[in-house]
């Protein structure tokens, strides 16, 4: 694999409707599977954002949704189950410490 191949990957955009509706664009920043289970995870930030409050506030906000893939649909389901959630924060944390010792 060449350099520029492994550095210029277009990113993953995904449309999600917030409580109103309305579609707010949100890129992937990394997907993943949990070890010792089947569900997949991923880790979105918003691309978006319309005021400059609203920016401060959520420009390092990162959010986690478990996910399946149903042909060409993605169904997204929220973590509420705090165990869940751990386990997702600890790996997404792991696998951003690989990432950084690999660069």
């Amino acid at each position: 694999m060449t350099k520029d191949n492994m550095q210029f990957e277009e990113p993953e955009i995904i449309y999600i409707p917030d409580e109103d509706g309305n579609e707010e664009e949100f890129e992937v920043v990394m997907k993943f599977e949990v070890d010792g289970s089947d569900q997949k995870y991923m880790m979105v930030v918003p691309l978006n954002v319309d005021s400059e409050d609203e920016q401060d506030e959520d420009s390092d906000e990162v959010y986690a949704f478990r996910y399946e893939e149903d042909g060409d649909d993605l169904k997204l389901y929220t973590i509420e189950d705090e165990e869940e959630w751990n386990m997702v924060e600890e790996t997404f944390n792991t696998l951003l410490a690989e990432i950084d010792d690999n660069d």
